[in-house]
């Protein structure tokens, strides 16, 4: 299955699904306009247009739905894949009035909240992931997209202790784009939306039998200079990371573009990679119980 879409040359052009969707070993491979499998994690630039703040992301939870799919970080290829959480795939619950994620929810490629980076802002550590997106354009995009979209603001969820940015953002090709420069522009067009937000981030975790998260900066969105200075320092810490200068644990950091990187790899590894994978499957059917809504008294 192939998606391609009006994106650059290194942008995720084509996505190569492996096993079954909805099973633990389902994967989805990218691979860029000339067919090469690549890292959306490390080999899709940040930015699709420097000059205007345009950046690109990886859409990993269409709007709507369920399944917690994410870049898997310490894969060769870095895949998308379904969370696990006590050997079990994870869905977001739904709860009232939501519907799985309310945004088409991702990542912006080459960024990375480095855990040993205490936040000034937030006083906390980073999550170890690439920065969270939340796209609130009308199109209900698919998984492994690669959209280029505005920033315009970004939220602090304290996730477990840990500092997790939640970026808001716009496709630039959605038919409004040009009416959203900032944040207040999503208060004054999608009335309730950032407050929704907020409440679906304080609340999703609940139906797991975990406390409600917190907030940095009591919940308020920061404009969008602090956002896009947030992705450019998240930025700084992915290149410490690609070159070798911070330890990434157990990150895997094999790449096919960046070349200082001692992390550089072939198209025959990589090739060798995806080849490895079991073979695509029709989809598991979802567990029923993921369509059920949760009521509980807000605080």
């Amino acid at each position: 299955r192939s998606e391609s879409g009006g994106r650059g040359a290194m942008a995720g052009d084509g996505v190569e699904e492996r096993a079954a969707p909805h099973s633990a070993e389902y994967r989805l491979f990218f691979r860029d306009g000339a067919g090469r499998y690549i890292s959306p994690f490390h080999d899709i630039p940040l930015y699709a247009d420097a000059g205007q703040n345009v950046f690109n992301m990886v859409v990993e939870v269409p709007r709507w739905t369920n399944a917690k799919m994410e870049i898997a970080t310490k894969d060769p290829l870095n895949p998308i894949k379904q969370d696990v959480k006590k050997g079990k795939l994870r869905y977001v619950a739904n709860v009232f009035p939501y519907k799985g994620y309310i945004w088409n929810y991702g990542a912006i490629p080459q960024t990375w909240e480095d855990p040993g980076h205490k936040d000034e802002d937030t006083g906390c550590c980073g999550d170890n992931d690439p920065i969270d997106v939340c796209e609130i354009g009308s199109k209900v995009c698919s998984r492994g997209e690669v959209i280029k979209v505005k920033v315009l603001g970004t939220l602090a969820l304290i996730d477990e202790g840990e500092t997790d940015w939640k970026i808001i953002a716009i496709n630039v090709e959605d038919p409004e784009a040009d009416s959203y420069n900032d944040i207040h522009d999503v208060r004054r067009m999608k009335p309730g939306y950032l407050e929704a937000t907020v409440d679906w981030f304080r609340r999703y975790k609940v139906p797991d039998g975990k406390p409600e998260n917190q907030f940095a900066f009591n919940g308020e969105f920061k404009d969008k200079d602090f956002a896009v200075n947030v992705i450019k320092s998240t930025h700084e810490h992915w290149k410490a990371l690609i070159a070798k200068k911070t330890d990434g644990g157990e990150i895997c950091c094999t790449n096919l573009t960046v070349s200082d990187s001692p992390f550089c790899c072939s198209q025959e590894c990589a090739k060798a990679t995806v080849d490895a994978a079991p073979p695509c499957k029709a989809a598991n059917p979802i567990p029923p119980e993921v369509d059920k809504w949760f009521y509980y008294q807000k605080n």
